[in-house]
């Protein structure tokens, strides 16, 4: 199974990219976050992801600028009735940042407006990835929040440990606290985690 290719971008488009390595061309399906990622670069990684039509076996591979966002492709189509081409639209019209956000924050409105996205759709995707998207899954980082900056999680989890809080634990108690309060500072997280832990 191929993770990645990398190679000179042959072609672009805000569809698709055709990566040169070693004199054969890999055509993969992008969104418009990868196309903007790739666009004015003369060679790149792409991630893979390839997607095995159920209808009549037809491979379709999905080219992705970075392992997050493949993550997220792959949490998106375990949804039922989500399949390749509706995720590439998500990811397309949102950041995967601004899904996640969307997904923990109950936005059915805001996911409602993507291209294809109905308001039941909305709602099953709402339901069925905000907890994955809690655990940590499509992701590529861990325990990621893109809600709260990476930054904020690492200052705050960073402070607790120092204070002689177990990180495991610690972890715990932040990702408690970032599902009730996506957006908290590291003096928010810290306390509410003194009160927890």
């Amino acid at each position: 199974m191929i993770d990645y290719i990398s190679g000179k971008v042959e072609e672009l488009t805000p569809t698709q990219v055709v990566i040169d390595n070693d004199g054969i061309g890999y055509r993969m399906e992008i969104s418009l976050q990868s196309y903007a990622y790739l666009e004015g670069k003369k060679e790149a990684r792409v991630y893979v992801q390839v997607q095995v039509n159920s209808r009549d076996g037809s491979e379709v591979s999905y080219g992705f600028a970075n392992k997050d966002e493949r993550a997220l492709f792959q949490l998106i189509t375990s949804v039922s009735g989500m399949g390749a081409a509706s995720a590439r639209m998500v990811l397309s019209s949102l950041s995967a940042e601004e899904f996640r956000q969307a997904v923990l924050a109950e936005n059915v409105a805001l996911i409602k407006s993507i291209k294809g996205i109905g308001l039941k759709t909305a709602q099953r995707l709402v339901l069925e990835l905000k907890d994955k998207i809690v655990d940590g899954r499509g992701s590529d980082s861990e325990a990621l929040f893109s809600v709260a900056s990476n930054e904020v999680v690492d200052e705050a989890s960073s402070a607790l440990v120092m204070l002689g809080f177990n990180k495991a634990n610690v972890q715990k108690a932040i990702q408690q606290i970032l599902k009730s309060n996506p957006t908290a500072k590291v003096e928010d997280i810290i306390k509410a985690a003194l009160k927890m832990l």
